[in-house]
């Protein structure tokens, strides 16, 4: 009876186990399916737009008037949008892809700021013509290449989760048809760069994307970067240290730095290989309570900036989120503020520690600039804003606008309402170049039954 009892309940339990593991199989492939399926998707979404970005690139060579030509070109615009789009839900994350991204984004740059212009005005020149025209015959190419790639796809029934494995387990060098597909692409965008660069109809986007290629100094070694972490960070006497450098195919170099001590604490900061400079950190730590002030806190990042020779700097952003004061600083020259070179910082507010840094845009965009001279005066600028706005802060500052160019303009910080907004007129035209709504303090819902 007994014995009966045992293989019954042994029985159940094979079975459940057996139901249980079915089971897992099954949501496990579901959502490998689902992943395939959106990888798929992506990629011939990104073929059939290219097919269409390059009809479309032609239909604009056939037209001259603004009434057919603008909406042409903005057209160009949302087709390289939606396929930038496509290829950032593709597993191409660790494959060298930057250069066919930059082409789809300077194709987009160039589009959008032709089609808002007033083009009966100011119609396209020769040079832009030029640039139209090599844009179609370069497009061509890719199109081709991808069609390549989506015939193989088809024929031979290739996974894309293939891709993804081999990327992630570091064998892409293996025959794989996609990747090698997608390396070709690259290959064949890389030699449009140099004709590209020389044409003035979009240096100035790719100004913009230099990837810290003006950073400055020798370069450093694996001991020198664990010694700049220390003294950027709070972990003095770590137990645990861990350098790696760069993956291959990225556009300059750079190490990680990992610090970690007996406590718990851990701290991880990224570095420029060439002169050491620290592109961002972060600390990980418990901050229980708060015994400084939000002020206390900009204090605090402003003495940091200033020890670690970052000049000329003042806050014009900043948020408390639990214990935790955030502050956005920016470069000031001759009393113009330069949002391009921003840095932005994490201050504990139990002690005053910095505990996260990330000065990407700053080393970017970082250069001696020379400021121009406005056309226009503080009265004539502050015409081109609301009336119903109030004006409770003025200023001149340099910004980049929706094109990736520089523009000095006169910002003002004005109140409407119960909001509080930034917005910038150009300051040598009048344009209304930004608005931007601030951040109102945030509601508390803790009491909300």
């Amino acid at each position: 009876m007994i014995r009966g009892i045992i293989i019954a309940v042994l029985s159940l339990g094979v079975i459940g186990t057996g139901v249980w593991g079915y089971q897992e199989h099954r949501e496990k492939n579901a959502i490998l399916i689902n992943a395939e399926n959106n990888y798929q998707r992506a990629f011939h979404d990104l073929a059939y737009q290219m097919d269409q970005l390059h009809d479309q690139i032609g239909t604009t060579l056939a037209m001259n008037s603004r009434k057919s030509l603008s909406p042409a070109l903005a057209d160009v615009w949302r087709l390289t949008s939606e396929a930038h789009s496509n290829v950032g839900q593709l597993p191409l994350t660790l494959l060298p892809f930057n250069k066919t991204e930059e082409f789809l984004s300077n194709i987009g740059n160039f589009s959008y700021r032709t089609a808002v212009r007033d083009l009966d005005k100011e119609p396209l020149s020769n040079e832009e013509y030029g640039t139209l025209k090599r844009l179609y015959s370069q497009s061509a190419n890719i199109q081709g290449e991808l069609r390549k790639v989506q015939h193989l796809v088809l024929k031979n029934n290739l996974r894309w989760m293939d891709v993804e494995m081999a990327l992630a387990t570091g064998k892409e060098g293996a025959d794989n048809t996609i990747i090698d597909g997608f390396k070709t692409v690259e290959k064949k965008v890389k030699g449009y760069d140099e004709s590209n660069t020389n044409d003035p109809s979009l240096v100035s986007f790719q100004k913009n994307n230099n990837n810290f290629r003006d950073v400055k100094g020798k370069s450093i070694t694996k001991d020198e970067a664990i010694q700049i972490a220390k003294r950027f960070t709070n972990i003095k006497n770590p137990s645990k240290v861990k350098v790696t450098e760069n993956g291959k195919g990225a556009n300059f170099s750079f190490y990680s730095v990992t610090l970690a001590d007996k406590n718990g604490n851990e701290g991880n900061m990224d570095m420029t290989k060439k002169g050491g400079h620290p592109i961002y950190f972060i600390e990980r730590r418990d901050i229980t309570k708060q015994n400084l002030s939000l002020n206390d806190g900009i204090q605090a990042a402003s003495k940091f900036l200033k020890n670690n020779q970052f000049d000329h700097m003042e806050v014009f952003e900043s948020t408390q989120y639990d214990h935790i004061g955030v502050f956005s600083f920016v470069v000031n020259e001759e009393g113009v503020r330069i949002y391009p070179e921003t840095i932005k910082l994490k201050v504990a507010l139990d002690n005053g520690q910095i505990i996260g840094f990330t000065a990407q845009d700053y080393m970017k965009n970082t250069e001696n600039r020379k400021i121009p001279k406005p056309k226009l005066t503080m009265a004539e600028a502050k015409g081109s804003i609301n009336p119903k706005l109030k004006v409770m802060e003025d200023r001149l500052a340099i910004i980049s606008n929706e094109l990736g160019k520089e523009v000095l303009c006169y910002e003002f910080l004005g109140t409407l309402g119960k909001d509080t907004y930034r917005i910038f007129i150009n300051a040598n035209d009048g344009k209304e170049e930004n608005v931007e709504k601030l951040q109102n303090a945030e509601p508390v819902y803790h009491n909300v039954l």
